[in-house]
């Protein structure tokens, strides 16, 4: 069972006139809320909408996390060429499914799906990334070079979806540390972590052992938020070289 329509309704209905009073680009509405069957298992998918830069967000919704805590949630940017055309230059993908695979096996979670592309640069700035990576530099140096930091992305959005969707604790599904610091930093409470590692392909080993050594992805390495108990260690998966 998933978010019962009553409540729905009544999200909707107060959501109409959410306005934050700081003029956030953060702020975010639920528009619309309707059922999508997937070869991963029945979720329901959430529509947001941005208000000041008018940025479509989703979410995808599996049992009815209203009130929850302990809800493990993916946070998953935006990646066209990965998600959509299957690239190997990432493992956007293959994360993407491993997410919907996991939760398609439980009763309660969640995957907020957040319009930043390209780690936060945009589609087109990314492709130039990809140029410069051709030429020899690794992701992060690419990104400097077009005058960005090596990953300009911003969770207070995601904040605020689970805040909308009323989630009162979360297992982080994630192998980026950033991740757990900016959504604390934002009020999100996290209870423990969920890695979601995939192994590496020839076209994307480089890049994910730049994320390991550059970034500090836990990667074979303890966390300082462990996973709870109640969390099946099978699901939690091997330790191997991915990116997130």
């Amino acid at each position: 069972m998933g978010i019962p329509k009553p409540t729905i309704d009544e999200i909707i209905r107060k959501d109409a006139d959410h306005c934050c009073p700081d003029g956030s680009l953060a702020c975010v509405r639920i528009v619309a809320v309707a059922e999508l069957p997937t070869r991963f298992g029945d979720f329901q998918v959430v529509a947001f909408h941005s208000l000041l830069d008018k940025k479509e967000h989703a979410a995808l919704v599996r049992g009815n996390i209203i009130d929850q805590d302990h809800v493990p949630v993916r946070l998953h940017s935006e990646c066209l060429t990965g998600d959509v055309f299957g690239s190997l230059r990432c493992d956007c993908r293959e994360q993407l499914e491993r997410s919907l695979t996991l939760l398609g096996q439980r009763e309660l979670g969640l995957i907020l799906y957040l319009r930043q592309e390209g780690r936060g640069i945009g589609f087109e700035n990314k492709i130039k990334a990809y140029q410069l990576q051709e030429m020899g530099l690794d992701t992060i140096q690419a990104n400097e070079v077009l005058g960005f930091k090596a990953d300009e992305r911003d969770y207070a959005v995601a904040a605020h979806m689970l805040y909308s969707l009323k989630v009162r604790s979360i297992l982080l599904m994630s192998n980026n540390p950033r991740k757990i610091t900016d959504l604390q930093e934002h009020g999100v409470e996290i209870e423990g972590r969920i890695p979601i590692e995939v192994a590496p392909n020839p076209h994307n080993a480089r890049y994910l052992e730049t994320k390991r050594v550059k970034a500090g992805h836990l990667l074979g390495k303890s966390s300082p938020i462990v996973v709870p108990e109640q969390v099946d260690a099978d699901e939690v998966g091997s330790e191997s070289p991915t990116d997130d």
